[in-house]
């Protein structure tokens, strides 16, 4: 599965996954699915590999159910739509990426994940896009303390993140 999905992305990266290999899940999408990926690929990796200047491949792309279940990927996915993908690009802070994206983007939710300060290039960056409705949420995500609004850089942000949220 070849099939290019814009000019430098294929169906191939999209749909990858070492753990459906593994364990025989069937990870292929079906003819909608393959639209979404190729907006995907249009509105917000084709932009990316744009502004930084380099190949790079999605860490995680679409998702067929049964994938998504078995990594304990959220029942809402947008991984399942082929509507999200998480990225890192060499070089770049995931930081910096993500705040890019947010500015300069059309997209529903960017989600800054499991990154830590001390280290720019921890963690990946989430995105998703939809045709329509964008929500154009900005989260953090870390184990210890879950889904905070907006991107968190420091341990005073995340108090006081949680303490909004509370």
């Amino acid at each position: 599965m070849s099939m290019k999905l814009s000019d430098h992305f294929t169906l191939h990266e999209l749909i990858r996954s070492q753990t459906a290999t593994r364990l025989g899940i069937d990870n292929t999408p079906d003819a909608n699915v393959v639209q979404n990926l190729k907006y995907l690929c249009v509105t917000i990796l084709e932009p990316l590999r744009a502004r930084y200047g380099q190949p790079f491949t999605p860490s995680s792309g679409y998702r067929s159910v049964g994938l998504n279940t078995t990594i304990g990927g959220s029942p809402k996915s947008q991984h399942m739509t082929g509507q999200a993908v998480d990225i890192e690009i060499p070089g770049v802070s995931n930081y910096d990426l993500a705040l890019y994206a947010s500015n300069n983007l059309d997209y529903d939710q960017i989600i800054l994940e499991h990154f830590n300060p001390s280290d720019p290039h921890s963690g990946w960056v989430h995105i998703s896009t939809t045709k329509h409705n964008n929500r154009r949420e900005c989260l953090t995500y870390n184990r210890k303390h879950g889904y905070l609004k907006g991107f968190i850089l420091t341990h005073e942000d995340m108090i006081n993140a949680r303490m909004m949220r509370a």
